[in-house]
């Protein structure tokens, strides 16, 4: 959906910004499988239409199993290694990766988080939110709330970014008190109805 895309845009941006340092291997092996079984297909494309079929059905053959290979290993790769990682990465020497979902028909945010030092044992954490806490009435995403949210839940972001962590219980009125102060907030997107997002400049407060 527009609001896990958005969501999903907007953590490793934060996190980024935090001095987090992030990992693309996992998208780098997807990208290479995918635009290897790509150049494999139209090369043998262009190869048959150059010498004909006679000439190259030999090399068209391994190369049809090749494509199989590829795309099987690349199906392999998102649901059985990606399994919708969006972030990552790892600061101060503790490994965090972040993988996000929603179910069909529940506007939810669903978080699986494993961090934790490296050479130790890893601790997994799953968080969840509903998207209102971050999107206004109008479908604005405002970015405060959000960031407000992972620094409280998730110990690695907390001790990147201490000014973000809500202290003490963090009632809903102060968890989504960032969501008052949407006109002063300068870091605003828009989900348009056709799919997608827009950005606005936003008029101050009065």
């Amino acid at each position: 959906s527009d609001l896990k895309n958005t969501t999903d845009d907007a953590l490793p941006n934060y996190l980024t910004s935090l001095k987090f340092q992030q990992s693309h291997f996992i998208a780098d092996v997807r990208l290479a499988l995918g635009y290897s079984a790509v150049l494999i297909a139209g090369v043998t494309f262009y190869a048959d239409y150059k010498l004909g079929w006679d000439a190259t059905k030999y090399w068209t053959f391994w190369s049809v199993i090749a494509y199989f290979i590829l795309n099987g290993a690349l199906t392999y790769w998102i649901w059985g290694v990606e399994k919708g990682k969006i972030f990552t990465g790892e600061i101060n020497d503790t490994l965090v990766s972040i993988a996000s979902s929603v179910t069909k028909h529940k506007p939810i945010y669903n978080l699986q988080v494993r961090y934790g030092k490296s050479g130790k044992e890893e601790q997994t954490l799953k968080i969840s939110a509903p998207f209102t806490r971050w999107f206004d009435s109008d479908g604005y995403f405002v970015a405060t709330p959000f960031q407000q949210w992972l620094a409280t839940e998730i110990p690695a972001i907390g001790e990147a970014d201490p000014k973000k962590v809500i202290r003490g219980s963090g009632t809903d009125e102060e968890k989504t008190a960032g969501t008052q102060q949407i006109k002063g907030n300068a870091d605003m997107i828009k989900t348009s109805g056709n799919g997608g997002a827009r950005s606005r400049n936003p008029k101050k407060a009065t």
